[in-house]
C-alpha cells in the first residue's frame, strides 16, 4: 500500500508554507493575491501570455538549485510541493533599498502605467541569477514572454543591459546570499511520499514516485494528469472547467531526465522545453530553433514535450518535428509498458493511442543521419509566444544522382491531428529533387488535408502556405533563393 500524507510543503519567499487543504485547479496567482494579499504579482491576460504575472520558482535538480521564471496565473498551486517560490515583493532590502534590477527599471525609465512592471522585474530578475554577462540576444529571450503596451520595450531593454553589464560586486541579493541555506530546506521538505488532498468532492494527488503514479492512475483511470499546465491552466481560466482528480507529476525526478546514446535520445514525460533545449538543439538545429519560439520562456520553463505529445492537440509544435524525426513514444500502466510510433499514437480529433490507466513516460527520438536535410517551420501572426497556424516538418534523403530516396513530411493546424503528407511524400520519392518534381508535389497536398477556417488562418491561407514550405525547403536545401514576388493590390 502507498504510503501517503495530506500535506503540500513549499518556501514562499522567506516563510515556510505548508497547506492541508486546496483546490486541485487553484492557481498560485489567486494563493498570492486573495489569501497572501502579496498584490505585486498581477493577473492581466489569466493564460499565460502577457507575464504580469511572473514569479520565479526554485527546485532542486540533482544537487542543485535552479530557478525559473513562470506564469503564476496557470500554475496550479498543488504542483508547488518543494519548491521555492519568489515573489517581486521579495527583492527590496528590508530598509527599502531596491535591488539592481529593480533600481535599473527606474534608472532608464523602463515603466510607464507599472502594471506590467513587476513581471518584467522577476523576468530580469531570473536572467540576472541565471547569466553573468547575458547579451541583447539573451535579453530578449529572457522577456518574450513579457508584454508592455507603454514603453515600446527600449527603455527595459537598456536597464537589463545596463544591470547585467555593471553587476556590483557586493549587492543585497535575497537569494544569492542564502542560497545554501534554501537547498537545505528544500532537501529536507523534498519525499518520495505521495501527497493525497481530499478539500470536499475534490481529489489532489502528488504521487511521490512513478510506482506511484502508476498505482493512482490503477485507481484513478479518469484523473488529468498536469505536467506543466500551461494547457491545462487555460482549461481552468478560460473554460472554467471542473477538473477531479488531479495528479501532478512535476516533481518525479526519474520522468525529469534527458539522456543520449548513439542512437538517440530519450526525453522524460516531464522534462521542460527549457532542459531539453540545448541537446535538442545540439541534435536537430532546425527543431531547437523552433522550439525557441514556442510560447515565452515562463510558458518554456513550465511546458514539457511530454505533455505536448499526450495532449494530443492538432496545433501542437513539438509532434510535426518529431513524427517527421521517427519518434516512438512508451507508455505506461499497471499492465506494464509498451512503445508505439508517434505517428501511430494521434488518433482522430481528442483521441490518443492511450488506454485508461496509461501515461506518457517518455518519447525516443532518433538520430538524424548526418547526409539528411531537415528542416522546421513555425508561421504564426507573432513571431514569438504565438500559437502556430501552421507548423511543417521536412526530412528527405538524396542519393547521389539527386534522386529522393525517402522523405517525411508532417504538419500541425492542417488536419484533425499531427499528420503526415503521405501523398506528398510518395510524389518526391523515386524523383530528381528539382523546382518541377517541387511544383508537382504541391498538388499533392490537397489529397493528404482539408484544413478548417478558424480564427488563426483560412483553409485557403493554410493550404497555399504549407505548398510553399515545401517549395522553401527545396530552395534552402538547394542553396537557392527564393524570388521575390511582388503583389499589386487595386481597389
Amino acid at each position: 500500500m502507498t504510503e501517503t500524507t495530506d500535506s503540500i510543503r513549499f518556501i514562499l519567499n522567506e516563510r515556510d508554507v505548508t497547506l492541508t487543504s486546496l483546490s486541485p485547479t487553484g492557481t498560485l496567482l489567486d494563493f498570492l493575491r486573495l489569501e497572501l494579499r502579496l498584490t505585486g504579482t498581477k493577473e492581466g491576460c489569466a493564460e499565460g501570455d502577457c507575464g504580469a504575472c511572473t514569479v520565479l520558482i526554485g527546485r532542486l535538480a540533482g544537487d542543485k538549485l535552479v530557478y525559473e521564471s513562470v506564469n503564476a496565473c496557470i500554475r496550479f498551486t498543488g504542483s508547488l510541493n518543494a519548491t521555492h517560490v519568489v515573489t517581486v515583493e521579495h527583492l527590496a532590502a528590508k530598509d527599502g533599498t531596491l535591488h539592481p534590477v529593480q533600481q535599473a527599471m527606474v534608472d532608464y525609465h523602463g515603466s510607464q502605467c507599472g502594471f506590467c512592471t513587476p513581471g518584467f522585474v522577476m523576468s530580469l530578475y531570473g536572467l540576472w541569477l541565471s547569466k553573468d554577462k547575458p547579451g541583447r540576444a539573451d535579453i530578449e529571450k529572457a522577456l518574450q514572454g513579457n508584454l508592455c503596451r507603454c514603453t515600446g520595450y527600449e527603455p527595459i531593454v537598456k536597464a537589463a543591459e545596463a544591470v547585467t553589464q555593471a553587476r556590483p560586486d557586493a549587492v543585497f541579493d535575497p537569494i544569492v546570499k542564502v542560497r545554501e541555506e534554501i537547498i537545505a530546506r528544500l532537501a529536507a521538505i523534498r519525499s518520495t511520499t505521495t501527497i493525497r488532498m481530499v478539500s470536499g468532492d475534490a481529489t489532489l494527488i502528488v504521487p511521490g514516485t512513478t510506482a506511484d503514479l502508476v498505482d493512482a492512475l490503477a485507481e484513478h483511470p479518469q484523473a488529468t494528469i498536469v505536467a506543466g499546465s500551461t494547457d491545462v491552466g487555460l482549461w481552468v481560466t478560460k473554460q472554467m472547467r471542473e477538473l477531479n482528480p488531479v495528479i501532478f507529476i512535476n516533481g518525479l525526478e526519474d520522468l525529469q531526465t534527458i539522456g543520449e546514446t548513439d542512437d538517440g535520445i530519450t526525453i522524460g514525460a516531464s522534462v521542460s522545453y527549457s532542459v531539453a533545449f540545448d541537446l535538442i538543439s545540439a541534435r536537430y538545429p532546425a527543431f531547437g530553433r523552433m522550439l525557441d519560439r514556442l510560447g515565452g520562456e515562463q510558458v518554456r520553463n513550465m511546458g514539457t514535450i511530454g505533455g505536448n505529445v499526450a495532449n494530443g492537440s492538432p496545433i501542437g509544435d513539438t509532434p510535426p518535428p518529431l513524427i517527421v524525426l521517427g519518434a516512438g513514444v512508451t507508455l505506461r500502466s499497471k499492465a506494464g509498458q509498451r512503445t508505439v510510433p508517434l505517428e501511430d499514437y494521434f488518433i482522430d480529433y481528442g483521441r490518443q493511442d492511450r488506454k485508461p490507466g496509461e501515461f506518457v513516460e517518455s518519447i525516443f527520438v532518433p538520430n538524424l543521419p548526418a547526409d539528411e536535410h531537415f528542416a522546421v517551420y513555425k508561421v504564426s501572426k507573432r513571431r514569438d509566444e504565438d500559437i502556430s497556424a501552421l507548423c511543417g516538418a521536412f526530412r528527405i534523403a538524396l542519393d547521389s544522382g539527386g534522386l529522393v530516396t525517402s522523405a517525411r513530411i508532417a504538419f500541425g493546424g492542417m488536419a484533425g491531428t499531427p499528420k503526415r503528407a503521405a501523398t506528398v511524400e510518395a510524389a518526391l520519392i523515386g524523383k530528381l529533387w528539382n523546382e518541377e518534381t517541387v511544383n508537382l508535389a504541391q498538388a499533392a497536398f490537397e489529397q493528404d488535408y482539408q484544413p478548417l477556417t478558424d480564427w488563426r488562418a483560412t483553409a485557403a491561407y493554410r493550404m497555399l502556405t504549407a505548398k510553399n514550405l515545401l517549395l522553401r525547403f527545396f530552395l534552402e536545401t538547394s542553396g537557392q533563393k527564393a524570388e521575390l514576388v511582388r503583389f499589386e493590390v487595386t481597389a
